[in-house]
């Protein structure tokens, strides 16, 4: 039996109680009995605790009715070698059930299984990011959300202010923060200040929706992604006791969900903040299973294709800015079209930023490059290694 099986509730839900291609009849599913875990791509982990949520009580109930809606779908062209492990029920303080999902996530990520995680409400993120304290390497985040939830230094954690405590965390291993779709009347301008002072990366809702494409290469850097369903649009996803009339499409959070899955270096991802209690006909439970559907998807079609230097199966592009002040290394992948840029490695950092130097891009940032102006991506992470 796993390490980790007394975390965990078995589901309460029969396969033979769904269609024979259904993802019931081809997941390995803990009904009381631990799933081998040999040959295993990726988990669904349940997470039902919400005590920490200082709005939206009852997302506990989530991970439930996502499985109905999941259970029922069709696997396509993909062969899914996936297990449901059941739920981690609250434990006795707050506290025991992050360390339930960190113990968790350390355990899978180190066998090379990626855990999916639905909660339960988005501070259970910081008990995903502990997941990586004993990993031995700095980590990149990236979460998709309306606003950044950081809090004051003084603040306790909480869905508000969990990344707060992220920032504050030491040992820190957390190399670069990305947020995707945050509006702009929803964030003091403090927040946006202290994103700029730490050089994290910040996109507005109206930046990602003018071309969804561009978040894929933010997406690609990140080793563990954050999804709150308050993000999106109140008529696509009405599941939150705040949510709002602006934000994401369904079919745009499905897209981010297939570059996540497509991500090599992504190790979990977690869907937070639906509440039952809010929800429409199941919509916003449907579309969580939906966006399950696209991440292994995309981590079926996964071209691993993370750049060598020296590999022929990448076209290189060398650009100098402001007069050879500045020189840039593209890398463009002939397998997927895909671009990543390079900064220079700073020789006195004694390798320990080392795996962040090659950071994916578009083609629009070689475009950038080209005009003599340097890409805010390449600078975000200059600044941060010098």
């Amino acid at each position: 039996m796993s390490d980790i099986a007394h975390f965990f509730s078995p589901v309460n839900y029969l396969p033979e109680n769904y269609q024979e291609e259904s993802f019931a009849r081809n997941f390995s599913l803990n009904t009381g009995s631990f799933p081998d875990l040999e040959n295993i791509d990726m988990v669904i982990i349940g997470v039902c605790e919400d005590r920490l949520a200082v709005s939206n009580k009852g997302s506990a109930a989530a991970p439930d009715e996502v499985r109905k809606h999941l259970y029922s779908l069709f696997a396509g062209s993909f062969a899914p070698r996936v297990a449901d492990l059941g739920n981690i029920m609250p434990g006795h303080a707050e506290s025991d059930t992050f360390y339930a999902l960190s113990e968790t996530v350390e355990f899978l990520v180190k066998q090379n299984i990626v855990p999916i995680i639905i909660g339960g409400s988005q501070d259970l993120t910081f008990a995903q990011f502990k997941g990586y304290e004993r990993l031995e390497q700095t980590i990149n985040i990236v979460s998709v959300d309306a606003t950044f939830d950081i809090g004051s230094a003084e603040s306790e954690l909480n869905n508000k202010t969990f990344l707060g405590k992220i920032i504050l965390q030491q040992p820190n291993y957390l190399f670069n923060y990305s947020n995707i779709g945050y509006q702009t009347y929803l964030v003091p301008q403090t927040g946006i200040n202290m994103m700029n002072k730490l050089y994290f990366d910040t996109y507005r809702l109206g930046q990602i929706r003018d071309n969804i494409a561009e978040a894929e290469p933010i997406i690609r850097h990140a080793d563990m992604l954050s999804f709150d369903m308050n993000s999106l649009k109140h008529s696509d996803a009405p599941a939150h006791e705040e949510a709002q009339p602006n934000g994401f499409y369904a079919e745009e959070a499905c897209q981010m969900m297939r570059y996540a899955g497509m991500n090599d270096k992504l190790t979990s991802v977690g869907i937070y903040e639906i509440n039952p209690a809010h929800d429409v006909q199941g919509k916003t439970a449907s579309l969580a299973a939906q966006m399950i559907w696209c991440f292994m998807d995309g981590f079926y079609n996964r071209k691993k294709d993370f750049p060598s230097r020296n590999s022929p199966n990448y076209t290189r592009f060398h650009v100098f800015l402001q007069e050879n002040k500045y020189e840039i290394n593209f890398y463009k992948s002939n397998k997927s079209d895909r671009w990543w840029m390079e900064v220079p490695y700073p020789p006195d950092k004694n390798l320990k930023f080392e795996r962040h130097t090659l950071i994916p891009c578009s083609y629009k940032d070689y475009e950038i490059a080209c005009k003599d102006e340097i890409p805010d991506r390449w600078w975000q992470t200059y600044q941060k290694l010098y």
